[in-house]
């Protein structure tokens, strides 16, 4: 049997406890027990297993759960997501504890950007100010302008003076669909997400051929020829909303499966067909967000282990572009 101070350094070492769970133990009882001995909350992404987004306090997309952790009183937040958003929320907290489940929940697009070559990207372009959208790093954060979503990106270009030369990441996909929506010209960096490149056009054409009434509804990541067939482009809290409140009973949704979670919950009575990818999975799931369970969630509360810990020179230049979306955010009524 092993002692508590050996399981904390384990927890350490490892990121995440990974022991033997009573299986009687009843898990939602136990979170909720402890949000209320440790004034915690818990922030979850659509994306995330229904058990986890059922246990939240807040459930949203990437905006939504940054101005959550922007206005939290809780002193420890729990943040069941990927590891930049856990970042975002340190960032806009840097007094509170922020923990993740796991800390090997990263992201294929955050990755796909490294700080180094990023910085040398930039320096190659001057007089060109950076916008970059929130799924990178801390590091990248910290040399970037104006971070944006893909709930206000189009604001947030718009909100830039037209003869302003722009650099756009780390998205190249969303950077394109913004350039298609504003007009404006911006240089995009290289970079993308696995689980929205990977779905497959013909694939999604045989869906909508078997499925004529569906909707097809589809994340601003996807590919140009993949939202060429979308009848509606919109950030995952837009996607939720617009199937609650189009007539139409079925859609085939072009996005993480995870939010079908919530489309079901609202609209019991519709049916959510999940587009296929490349691969020969039936649906599309992001495997790093995936890497957080019910389990490991109640662990990472128990023992308040791994915790999400930023550099203060870096989090003071990191923070300052975050806020300045909060703002521009706030002033458009995002």
């Amino acid at each position: 049997m092993m002692m508590e101070s050996e399981i904390l350094e384990a927890v350490k070492k490892f990121g995440y406890l990974n022991q033997r769970i009573d299986p009687a133990l009843d898990l939602f009882a136990e979170i909720e027990k402890l949000k209320k001995e440790k004034n915690a909350i818990i922030l979850a992404h659509y994306y995330q297993d229904a058990d986890i987004q059922d246990i939240a306090d807040y459930r949203g997309d990437s905006l939504g759960l940054a101005q959550q952790a922007e206005k939290t009183t809780a002193d420890l937040i729990v943040f069941a997501g990927v590891h930049f958003m856990a970042e975002t929320a340190k960032l806009l907290n840097p007094n509170k504890k922020v923990v993740l489940p796991d800390l090997n929940a990263g992201c294929s697009l955050a990755d796909s950007c490294p700080p180094e070559d990023f910085r040398k990207f930039k320096e190659a372009h001057p007089n060109h100010i950076v916008i970059s959208y929130i799924n990178c790093t801390a590091g990248i954060k910290a040399l970037s302008d104006i971070i944006c979503t893909s709930s206000n990106a189009i604001k947030i270009v718009e909100s830039v003076p037209a003869d302003q030369k722009i650099i756009f990441a780390p998205d190249k996909n969303l950077g394109a669909y913004i350039m298609k929506k504003t007009g404006r010209d911006m240089i995009l960096w290289d970079g993308a997400c696995m689980v929205h490149e990977i779905f497959s056009l013909e694939k999604i054409m045989k869906l909508k051929h078997q499925h004529p009434k569906a909707k097809v509804i589809a994340h601003p990541e996807c590919e140009d020829p993949v939202l060429k067939q979308a009848d509606f482009i919109g950030s995952t809290t837009a996607l939720l909303n617009y199937t609650s409140h189009n007539p139409a009973d079925e859609f085939i949704v072009v996005t993480e499966s995870g939010i079908i979670h919530q489309m079901q919950l609202a609209n019991p009575h519709k049916t959510f067909i999940p587009a296929p990818p490349e691969n020969n999975c039936a649906c599309n799931d992001c495997p790093h967000m995936k890497l957080n369970t019910l389990e490991k969630l109640y662990l990472c509360m128990k023992y308040e282990v791994p915790e999400v810990l930023i550099p203060e020179e870096l989090a003071a230049d990191a923070l300052r572009p975050l806020k300045r979306m909060l703002e521009i955010s706030a002033s458009h009524g995002l």
